[in-house]
């Protein structure tokens, strides 16, 4: 008897692995300097496009432009997100940008992202999210994500990493990732890289003169990428960043208009040296829930104390067709 058990589940096996590679095949995707990607099973006969699940990569939108946006979450949880209020809004504004920093997601882990993404999703669109690798081994406290259109943009994963912090003088350490606009053939696409931050309100002076160190630690790291972006809730206007606002040609997008839902602060920003940065447009903004989303200004505090702030870039490394970028050089 035990034989024959063997024997059927020998034939059951091969036949297994029969159907599996008559019907499926295995995707390996690799970077350009030939790091690994992604692995994925696709049906036979089926493109990438066409099989579900968060490692497909859709079809390419050549665009001019992009748009990257900033969004404190104010809290995010999976309790708030279950709102069905909240959960419409996220669903209606990740899907106006083309990159989105989050801060202020208090999840213990990454489940609150993965449901995010997914009603985003729902709507016909293609986000993914990345987070600190080591998010799940050090969990607690408010952390920062980033989302970003498949369709349009593309990330090193291997870059993606929180700042070493060993002192502690961050509360919530920023979020660094290397990003890529798809479209463009790949030598001339906008790359650049973000440096997402949540400041602490209670120590925010300290906290800014770091991100002076910061940002040029980030620039520092890789002489190929000169487009350094940092983003976020800075917790003061562009006249009061302290070291940070003296980085040599720093600019901000947002200079005269609240960012918090109550309309009594500017608290979030986008800066980037103008001077390296010339893929930027000149066209920034602040999206007003209240009025985009037809809110009235409880349900929009609701939502978050803060307010989505954006700003455009050109989807070609120079600002035009024809200059070539660096991506993946030198890593």
């Amino acid at each position: 008897m035990g034989r024959f058990v063997f024997v059927v589940l020998l034939v059951a096996a091969c036949a297994g692995g029969w159907y599996f590679f008559a019907n499926y095949t295995i995707q390996v995707r690799r970077y350009e300097d030939g790091r690994l990607e992604s692995i994925r099973v696709a049906a036979r006969g089926r493109s990438a496009t066409e099989v579900s699940g968060s490692m497909d990569v859709p079809p390419a939108q050549n665009r001019p432009t992009i748009r990257i946006a900033t969004f404190n979450l104010d809290g995010l949880d999976d309790a708030k997100l279950a709102r069905p209020l909240v959960g419409d809004a996220m669903a209606r504004i990740v899907p106006r940008f083309d990159v989105v920093a989050l801060q202020g997601i208090r999840s213990k882990d990454r489940g609150v992202l993965v449901r995010l993404v997914e009603q985003v999703n729902a709507t016909g669109k293609y986000y993914d999210f990345a987070v600190c690798p080591t998010l799940d081994r050090d969990p607690g406290g408010p952390y920062n994500a980033m989302l970003w259109d498949k369709t349009t943009i593309e990330v090193d994963r291997l870059t993606v990493h929180s700042v070493e912090d060993t002192a502690r003088r961050f509360r919530v350490k920023p979020l660094v990732g290397s990003f890529r606009v798809r479209g463009p053939p790949e030598k001339e696409a906008f790359t650049f890289k973000l440096v997402n931050v949540l400041v602490d309100v209670e120590r925010a002076a300290a906290e800014l003169d770091l991100l002076a160190d910061v940002f040029r630690a980030v620039r520092e790291s890789d002489p190929n990428e000169d487009d350094i972006i940092l983003l976020g809730d800075l917790e003061a206007d562009p006249a009061h960043l302290g070291r940070l606002g003296r980085v040599p040609n720093l600019t901000a997008a947002v200079t005269a208009i609240p960012t918090t839902t109550r309309g009594t602060q500017l608290a979030d920003n986008i800066l980037f040296d103008r001077l390296a940065t010339v893929e930027y447009t000149g066209q920034s903004g602040v999206l007003d829930l209240i009025r985009e989303l037809n809110l009235s200004p409880q349900d929009a505090v609701g939502i978050s104390e803060h307010l989505p702030v954006w700003a455009e870039f050109s989807s070609y490394e120079g600002g035009q067709a024809g200059h070539v970028a660096g991506w993946g050089a030198g890593r």
